[in-house]
């Protein structure tokens, strides 16, 4: 609890702060600012990663079958080809055969032959896969909602700007220009 005015308006200190202060301490010739950013987002990354492991565990899915999943489920309705889920997932050719042979035998989704090209395959979700995939998401937007609580919604949105302009930084391709 504060004891002086000055106490109530110092701001709260966390792990990253003690941190940056432990090198400032000991090498206070470096600049330690980026651990200020970087340290943070990998931290709430934890946060994050539970929250997602959780939904898609109370859902029955692994991480890899959500995302497979989620990417048919954005796509309207429409099936996929195997090329098109692994762009969306970003894995080879080989991972995307045995992830999609996996989920067909889970009953999650449908690999059938394209009747406009007997070549090419389609991949579909099945009603089992809309109902996982819908639960995890649910919940995975509830548990980020819960995440973001201290922000205002002007912060959240302040935060989300700030995150795409370095982000874009590092995309180099913008998929939605594809």
């Amino acid at each position: 609890m504060p004891t002086t005015p000055e106490d109530a308006a110092a701001p709260r200190r966390d792990e990253v702060d003690r941190i940056i202060a432990g090198w400032a301490q000991a090498r206070g010739d470096l600049d330690s600012s980026p651990l200020a950013v970087f340290s943070r987002i990998s931290r709430l990354a934890r946060y994050l990663e539970a929250a997602r492991r959780d939904a898609f565990t109370d859902a029955g899915l692994d991480g890899w079958e959500f995302d497979m999943l989620s990417a048919l489920r954005r796509s309207g309705g429409d099936a996929l080809s195997p090329g098109a889920l692994m762009r969306e997932t970003l894995v080879t050719s080989g991972t995307m055969t045995t992830r999609i042979d996996k989920l067909v035998t889970r009953g999650l989704i449908s690999k059938n032959r394209s009747p406009h090209d007997g070549r090419a395959v389609e991949v579909r979700l099945r009603s089992e896969g809309v109902a996982r995939v819908d639960q995890a998401m649910e919940s995975l937007l509830a548990a980020e909602r819960t995440l973001l609580r201290p922000l205002t919604p002007a912060g959240r949105a302040g935060l989300a700007d700030t995150l795409r302009s370095l982000l874009l930084t590092f995309e180099v391709d913008d998929p939605l220009e594809d």
